[in-house]
């Protein structure tokens, strides 16, 4: 099985993993992101970014732009600005405006258009004296669940800025595409344009952007940050005291591969039956279901309506076979999926979270994105389309995983490729954080 990031590693990487100078003291790095609303994967994704920060640049001041500003200042004790000042309907309009007014709907657009300078001036106001601007990982540069003129247009803009005050901006691991829509192709592509390092999480993302028409030649290939996370923060795989075979089942609010429910419904109707399907055919053969979700927000109501279906199948959840038990953060999730023998997931980190720590894994792919994870690690048969899987072959696989624990041999494999994505990213660090100390250090004076 060949490394798909192995012609990426650049020789000027560094080798030594030190705490880089101590002059950097001052240095001020801003981390962007869709943080602090409620999806587990992404706050990993900052938790391993904020860790390597600190590992490397341990008196770093940390600022964060992010869609939840209140719960990320909460969780992790840094300052933080939500990526955009919203205003409400009720704050313009009063709160007897009706939203269904045309009127007001058209005032609403051009009030909110006449406020963009400022929102910008106070966008300038947050990068200003800052040194670096860290876009990091995540899928904010495809167009599941995101319009162009929403999450693109803020990374633009955000751009812009950061090269207006003269801010290192960085494209750290992320997953870029599909982007259908020409106007967030154009936003997408031209953000990245303005970054002065690139790096993509997995070769679709690179090769996507190649056909796209934008040159990733100078740009490199590293892993997606979780595999940065600490390895203390990884738990041990648990047994349980009754020796009983569990399986970890993911779930996700599908709908379409846009992530738009108007036109998602019977997909996600579909969905949600062969999942409880697959539920009741699980615990028919005797193993305990721990069900599993990834994000806070949106995986709520899924877990409702499969309840629903499930005991209009006479399958009652006080069955201690069916462990319903949502998890509410990172180490959560982490400890769950622990005590699980075989993972079946949706959610990319929750299938990420999986292979680290080596459990079997089923993914029931709605995203290119998973099908490129679980084929770098040569998982490939065991990669199913969300729309098109069938439930007899997906309980053959989670049966044969789970009496072979995926072999000897295959954990073994996926325990080195992960090591290696780990070295791969903390060459990145180190690369970038030292690009940042060759920027802000103060040059020796010349001699005479």
């Amino acid at each position: 099985m060949t490394n798909p990031f192995a012609v990426e590693r650049q020789p000027e990487a560094l080798e030594s993993l030190s705490p880089l100078s101590s002059n950097l003291g001052r240095a001020k790095i801003v981390v962007f992101g869709t943080f602090g609303v409620g999806n587990i994967g992404n706050e990993c994704t900052l938790e391993a970014m904020l860790r390597n920060i600190r590992r490397y640049l341990p008196s770093a001041e940390i600022l964060c732009i992010c869609s939840g500003p209140e719960e990320t200042t909460a969780n992790y004790g840094i300052q933080a600005f939500p990526i955009r000042h919203a205003v409400s309907d009720d704050q313009l309009f009063g709160a007897h405006a009706r939203s269904d007014n045309t009127l007001v709907r058209g005032l609403r657009k051009l009030v909110r258009l006449s406020m963009e300078p400022c929102r910008w001036y106070k966008a300038f106001k947050i990068l200003k004296g800052k040194d670096m601007l860290l876009i990091t990982g995540l899928g904010m540069l495809g167009d599941f669940g995101i319009s162009p003129f929403g999450l693109h247009y803020d990374i633009l803009g955000w751009s812009i800025v950061a090269k207006l005050c003269r801010c290192k901006l960085e494209f750290v691991s992320v997953g870029v595409g599909p982007i259908r829509d020409p106007v967030s192709r154009w936003f997408v592509k031209t953000a990245l344009a303005l970054g002065d390092y690139r790096s993509y999480r997995d070769r679709f993302s690179k090769e996507y952007l190649e056909g796209i028409g934008f040159s990733t030649m100078s740009d490199r290939v590293h892993p997606d940050l979780a595999f940065s996370l600490p390895k203390a923060m990884l738990p041990a795989s648990k047994k349980r005291g009754d020796h009983k075979a569990v399986i970890g089942v993911g779930l996700i609010e599908y709908h379409d591969r846009r992530g738009r429910s108007e036109n998602g419904d019977r997909n996600y109707r579909k969905y949600l039956a062969s999942v409880a399907g697959v539920v009741c055919m699980l615990m028919d053969r005797g193993y305990t279901v721990r069900l599993l979700i990834g994000d806070t927000r949106y995986d709520q109501g899924v877990r409702r309506d499969l309840r629903v279906l499930l005991e209009a199948r006479g399958q009652e959840y006080v069955d201690a076979r069916l462990v319903d038990e949502p998890a509410s953060s990172g180490a959560e999730l982490l400890s769950q999926l622990a005590v699980t023998d075989v993972v079946l997931a949706s959610r990319f980190h929750n299938v990420l979270l999986a292979i680290m720590l080596r459990k079997p894994v089923v993914a029931v792919s709605y995203h290119e994105k998973i099908v490129s994870l679980m084929d770098e690690f040569g998982l490939s048969e065991f990669c199913h389309d969300i729309e098109d899987f069938d439930a007899d072959k997906l309980i053959g696989q989670i049966t044969t995983l789970e009496r072979d624990k995926g072999s000897v041999k295959r954990r073994t494999a996926i325990e080195q490729r992960s090591e290696v994505y780990r070295k791969l990213l903390d060459e990145q660090y180190e690369f970038i954080f030292s690009m940042l100390s060759r920027s802000i250090l103060p040059k020796a004076p010349a001699l005479n």
